[in-house]
């Protein structure tokens, strides 16, 4: 009889579930990235909802990209601690389903498309017109194909 766990011991336990605390303040991080990055495109001045009262912000497109900057931060400190859990459950014989793997590839894709936004921004790199506007189309679906999956994943897990 063929075992998946050499020497007989039992399989570890996964990843730990974020505590409740966590999983909404990751939340407020992402649904802020969500809107800061929307907000660095023209929608809020050209709809008007920068002149709702309290909204004036949003036109501002170096108060959002400053904000978008800060708040990625967060996210790429709770994806590292995320990914080092991850990778410490692995030595330890945990395997992840597919739909994690996806996700965790989706967030590679995110944080790789960007920090290459990041890097576009200095002045000592140059991209061409075409793979910057690719790596923006990139950067704004990925978020946006990264919600079902999630969505689907912890459906099916429950």
């Amino acid at each position: 009889m063929k075992t998946s766990n050499p020497g007989g011991a039992a399989p570890q336990a996964a990843v730990p579930t974020p505590p409740p605390w966590q999983r909404r303040l990751v939340a407020a991080v992402i649904f802020g990235l969500l809107f800061t990055g929307l907000a660095q495109m023209p929608i809020f001045k050209r709809y008007y909802l920068a002149d709702v009262p309290g909204f004036a912000w949003t036109a501002d497109f170096y108060a959002t990209h400053r904000m978008h900057y800060a708040l990625a931060a967060l996210l790429l400190f709770w994806l590292s601690y995320r990914a080092t859990l991850g990778i410490a459950a692995w030595r330890r014989g945990w395997r992840p389903r597919r739909a994690a793997v996806l996700k965790a590839v989706l967030w590679l894709g995110i944080v790789a498309t960007g920090l290459a936004r990041v890097a576009k921004n200095t002045p000592e790199v140059f991209f061409s017109p075409t793979t910057t506007m690719l790596l923006d189309w990139i950067h704004l679906a990925l978020p946006f194909v990264l919600a079902p999956v999630a969505l689907l994943a912890r459906r099916n897990r429950e």
